[in-house]
């Protein structure tokens, strides 16, 4: 089993920025989750979920959408099973509620190939 707790959410002015954190717990996770990589999607009101970004086990390689790239940054730290995005420049294009996610196998990030999700945390920026 896999637990994602997503916090860092909150209302901000454009321009501003958020720090999100993803905390993965449960017996499973602890035993693999070190050689998982891990990401961010989002889902604004009347969208479809997207992907945002996503990292692999080391950290080494990380992806982008195109809409945040130079914009934001996500990182881990496996020694608190932990990922972060740092976003910057906020729009208000970027509310949406952001989950947390790991895929099932490698850096795959389609929407079929996740195989956990966070409840999500909410981003809104204001204009």
């Amino acid at each position: 089993q896999v637990q994602l707790v997503e916090s860092g959410g909150g209302l901000v002015q454009a321009g501003g920025s958020l720090r999100l954190s993803c905390a993965a717990s449960g017996p499973t996770f602890i035993t693999y989750g070190m050689d998982w990589s891990m990401g961010w999607f989002r889902q604004a009101p009347g969208k479809e979920r997207e992907f945002v970004a996503g990292i692999n086990w080391s950290g080494g390689s990380t992806y982008y959408a195109d809409s945040v790239k130079g914009r934001f940054t996500i990182s881990r730290d496996n020694a608190k099973n932990t990922v972060y995005l740092q976003m910057n420049s906020l729009e208000p294009e970027d509310t949406a509620l952001y989950y947390c996610v790991v895929p099932r196998a490698g850096t795959s990030w389609t929407l079929r190939a996740i195989a956990y999700w966070g409840q999500g945390t909410q981003v809104t920026v204001s204009s």
